[in-house]
């Protein structure tokens, strides 16, 4: 998809934070060593793994961006922190479109509680999307892959989704 978005002239960013260039650039399409996340790094402690993490309004601030067409995501069961920042931060106006892979065999980073407040939690996220005028139009999961829903205890158990919604407020200028 990054290279379909590419050669029909999007600016592309991809973020990875095991990249051993902090910048690369291949075709149109911009790798940086930095992973999106929930908090930014904090000054009086900056371990080595967390000086490459940051918020996405700080990203998009750092890149001079105001708004995002097409913000796809995998973020390795940190999702539900991110998207939590995402809307605490009125991020979400930025953005058009939004593809989030989610993970549903265990809570996700940060995320607490037995079961039923696990899944109030999600819901709540949903809703906000659903308030911010985000509509789903598109769910793949791979069905070959596990369906699980909130068994972490599973080894080497996965359940991913991929969510698709629309912006439908969304004025690119």
């Amino acid at each position: 998809m990054d290279n379909f978005l590419a050669q029909s002239g999007c600016e592309v960013h991809c973020f990875d934070p095991s990249l051993e260039q902090p910048h690369l650039q291949k075709a149109e399409i911009w790798f940086h060593r930095i992973s999106v996340d929930w908090r930014d790094p904090t000054p009086a402690i900056l371990p080595k793994r967390q000086a490459n993490n940051k918020k996405l309004a700080t990203i998009l601030d750092d890149f001079g961006h105001r708004e995002v067409d097409v913000l796809k995501a995998d973020m390795e069961s940190a999702e539900w922190k991110i998207l939590e920042n995402i809307v605490l931060e009125g991020v979400l106006d930025s953005v058009g479109q939004l593809l989030l892979e989610l993970h549903l065999h265990w809570a996700g980073f940060e995320v607490a509680g037995d079961d039923p407040s696990v899944v109030r939690y999600w819901f709540s996220l949903l809703k906000e999307l659903e308030r911010a005028s985000f509509r789903l139009f598109y769910v793949h999961n791979n069905p070959k892959k596990p369906h699980l829903f909130l068994h972490k205890n599973i080894l080497n158990a996965s359940s991913t989704y991929t969510l698709s919604w629309v912006n439908t407020r969304w004025k690119p200028s």
